[in-house]
C-alpha cells in the first residue's frame, strides 16, 4: 500500500452512478489522496473539473445522460493535465480502443478486485510524482552536483557547521546575508544535507508580479482568474515532501505575507479559485539581504510571519570577512568558468591574488565570481581590470596577503610555484617569513593558522617564543 505522505497532496475524482461504488472508492482512497470527490453525473462532474484542480478521474463509461466516453471526447481540446481511469461492466473491444484513443491511463472491467483498481492508481501517482520532480529539476542549477561551500576561513568552517546541525531539522530557516553571499548555496546545502526526500523548489519572491505570486505559490484553479484556461499546481505542491527556498522574502506583499502565514501554521494551502485547502508537506527556508525587525518595525513586515520563518537562523559572512578563502575561491571559480567555455584551467599570477585581497568586494561572492568571468572572456588578469577601472591597481607589496598567497602547500593555492625568496636566505627565515604571513593572514588568530599549516598550536607558540628570545 502506498504511503499517505507520497499521495495526499493529490486530488482525484471518482464519477460513477453507483452509490455503494462511490462509497467504497471515497473510503479506500481518502486514506491516501488529500482530496477525494464522488458524484453521480457528468453534469456533476464538470463542476467538479471547472473548480477544482484534479491529478486524477476515475470514470464509469455507462452513465445516464451523457456517457463517460463523450464527456472525456468532449474536453479533449483542454490541456488537461490529470490521468483518466475508466470503470465498465461490459468488455466491449470497440469501448476500450476508443477510451485508448482518448488517452486513458488504465481501463477496469467491473466487477474489479480493490487492490486491482488501486495497481492501476499507483501506475498513475508514480508518474505524476516523476512529473513533478523534474519540474522542479529543471529549474535548479547543476542540482547533481554535492553542494560545497568552498573555503576554510574561520567563519566559513563555522558556516559549514552550523547547515550540518541545522539540516536534519524539519523547522523553518531563515538565512540572512548580503546580496551574492551565497544565501540560495547555504539553502541547497539545508536540504542536501536533510532526510527529505521530496525536491528542492527555489522562489525569488522579489521576481514575481505581486497579482501573480499567489498563483505561483498556492496554484489555481481553471477560470480562477482572466487568461486560467487550465488549471495549475503551485510551487508548494511541487516541493511536496522537499524545501521550499523563499529568496528575498523581505520583498513580498504584505498582503501575501498572511496567506503564507496561514498555509505555515496550517500546513495546507488553497488554490486561487478554490473552496478547498489541500495538505503539504514542505519545509521553508527563508532568505532576505534586508533587516526584517527593521522592517516589522516600519510595517512592512509581519511581525508573526518573522516569528514563524525565525525559528532557526543562519547568518552569512561577507567575503570581505573572509578574504582568507579568496584564493580558494578564486580556483574554484576559474576552472569552473574555463570548464564550462572549453578553456584549459587558469592559473592567476600572484600580483592578482593579492590585488583581489585589497579590494572589499561589496558583491561578494557573486561579484567576484563576475569579475573572473570577464577577466576570462576578455583575457585581462585582475590587475589589469582593476588599472583599467581606476588607473591604477590597488596592490601593496608589504601586504599580509604576500607572503601566504606564494605559499607552496596550502590547500587554495591556486597559482603556480614561483621563487618568492631570495635565494641566499637560509630555510629557517624563510620558515620564520612564511609563518608569520600566516598568521597575519588570520588576523593573529594561531589556531587558524596552525589548522592550515598543518601543525599544532603549541609548535607555532615555541617558534614564536625562540624568534622573540633572538631578538632580546
Amino acid at each position: 500500500m502506498v504511503a499517505k505522505s507520497d499521495w495526499h497532496a493529490f486530488s482525484v475524482l471518482v464519477v460513477d452512478d453507483e452509490i455503494g461504488m462511490q462509497t467504497i472508492l471515497k473510503k479506500a482512497l481518502s486514506k491516501q489522496f488529500g482530496q477525494v470527490h464522488t458524484v453521480g453525473t457528468i453534469e456533476d462532474a464538470e463542476v467538479i473539473r471547472q473548480s477544482h484542480h484534479l491529478d486524477l478521474i476515475i470514470l464509469d463509461i455507462n452513465l445516464p445522460g451523457q456517457t463517460g466516453l463523450e464527456w472525456q471526447e468532449s474536453i479533449a481540446s483542454d490541456s488537461r493535465n490529470y490521468d483518466v481511469i475508466f470503470m465498465t461492466g461490459y468488455a466491449e473491444l470497440d469501448t476500450a480502443i476508443q477510451a485508448l484513443r482518448l488517452g486513458a491511463a488504465d481501463f477496469i472491467l467491473k466487477p474489479f478486485n480493490l487492490e486491482n483498481m488501486l495497481q492501476a492508481i499507483r501506475r498513475c501517482m508514480d508518474r505524476r510524482l516523476v512529473e513533478r520532480t523534474n519540474f522542479a529539476l529543471q529549474r535548479e542549477i547543476e542540482k547533481s552536483n554535492p553542494i560545497e561551500i568552498i573555503g576554510n576561513a574561520d567563519k566559513t568552517l563555522q558556516l559549514k557547521q552550523m547547515v550540518a546541525q541545522l539540516a536534519p531539522s524539519n523547522a523553518a530557516v531563515l538565512i540572512e546575508g548580503e546580496s551574492g553571499t551565497g544565501k540560495e548555496l547555504v539553502a541547497r546545502g539545508l536540504h542536501q544535507l536533510s532526510h527529505r526526500k521530496g525536491p528542492f523548489v527555489p522562489l525569488n519572491c522579489g521576481a514575481i508580479a505581486p497579482d501573480l505570486l499567489e498563483s505561483e505559490l498556492f496554484g489555481h484553479t481553471s477560470g480562477a482568474f482572466t487568461g486560467a484556461k487550465k488549471s495549475r499546481e503551485g510551487l508548494f505542491r511541487v516541493a511536496n515532501g522537499g524545501t521550499l527556498f523563499l529568496d528575498e522574502i523581505g520583498e513580498m506583499p504584505i498582503g501575501m505575507q498572511s496567506s503564507l502565514l496561514r498555509a505555515l501554521e496550517q500546513k495546507a494551502i488553497r488554490p486561487v479559485g478554490s473552496e478547498k485547502e489541500i495538505p503539504v508537506d514542505v519545509r521553508i527556508v527563508a532568505a532576505t539581504n534586508r533587516n526584517l525587525l527593521e522592517e516589522v518595525e516600519k510595517g512592512n513586515f509581519r511581525k508573526d510571519l518573522f516569528y514563524r520563518l525565525n525559528v532557526l537562523t543562519v547568518s552569512l559572512p561577507t567575503l570581505r570577512e573572509r578574504k582568507a578563502d579568496l584564493a580558494c575561491l578564486t580556483e574554484h571559480f576559474s576552472h569552473m568558468i574555463a570548464k564550462e567555455m572549453g578553456l584549459k584551467p587558469i592559473h592567476w599570477a600572484h600580483e592578482d591574488i593579492v590585488a583581489m585581497a585589497h579590494y572589499d568586494w561589496p558583491g561578494n561572492i557573486r561579484e567576484l565570481k563576475n569579475m573572473i568571468e570577464r577577466c576570462i572572456l576578455l583575457g585581462k588578469p585582475p590587475v589589469e581590470h582593476w588599472s583599467g577601472l581606476q588607473g591604477n591597481t590597488p596592490l601593496h607589496q608589504d601586504s599580509v596577503f604576500d607572503a601566504a598567497i606564494e605559499q607552496k602547500e596550502t590547500e587554495c593555492s591556486c597559482m603556480p610555484e614561483m621563487d618568492v625568496y631570495p635565494e641566499q636566505w637560509t630555510l629557517k627565515e624563510v620558515e620564520k617569513k612564511h609563518i608569520i604571513a600566516v598568521v597575519d593572514l588570520h588576523d593573529g588568530n594561531k589556531s587558524a593558522a596552525a589548522r592550515q599549516l598543518g601543525v599544532a598550536r603549541k609548535t607555532l607558540e615555541r617558534k614564536f617564543k625562540e624568534w622573540s628570545e633572538e631578538i632580546a
